[in-house]
């Protein structure tokens, strides 16, 4: 019985786990970022299914937190990259005015221009 309740709850999960984040698009480094190159200098990142893609790293977005009265989310990134493997915390928050996306890392924050969608 134990098994069938587990297996249930992991069916419940899967749309969950499998659907967009608030925040996916591919973003703008700087302006004259390239946004056909995610990844590397002089490109773009990119937030899809919950996991960042930044220079030579990749993040999984864990523990989401809302920010109350805000259209903002608390994530702890698990990442590997170049460097190795690390965990940060970062708040991302979609501007007001705009697609664009601002994050907030301990002492930094970074406004991001969302690049247009492929046609």
């Amino acid at each position: 019985m134990r098994g069938i309740a587990a297996s249930s709850l992991w069916l419940w999960a899967l749309p969950v786990a499998l659907s967009a984040g608030p925040f996916d698009g591919i973003y703008r480094q700087a302006a004259n970022a390239e946004c056909g190159l995610v990844g590397v200098d002089g490109g773009a990142l990119e937030i899809r299914d919950n996991v960042f893609y930044g220079v030579e790293s990749r993040c999984e977005m864990t523990r989401p937190v809302n920010v109350d009265r805000m259209d903002a989310v608390l994530y702890t990134l698990e990442c590997t990259g170049d460097g190795g493997a690390w965990s940060e915390r970062v708040m991302m928050m979609n501007a007001a005015d705009s697609d664009d996306l601002f994050m907030i890392w301990d002492g930094y924050a970074f406004r991001y221009a969302r690049c247009p969608e492929a046609q």
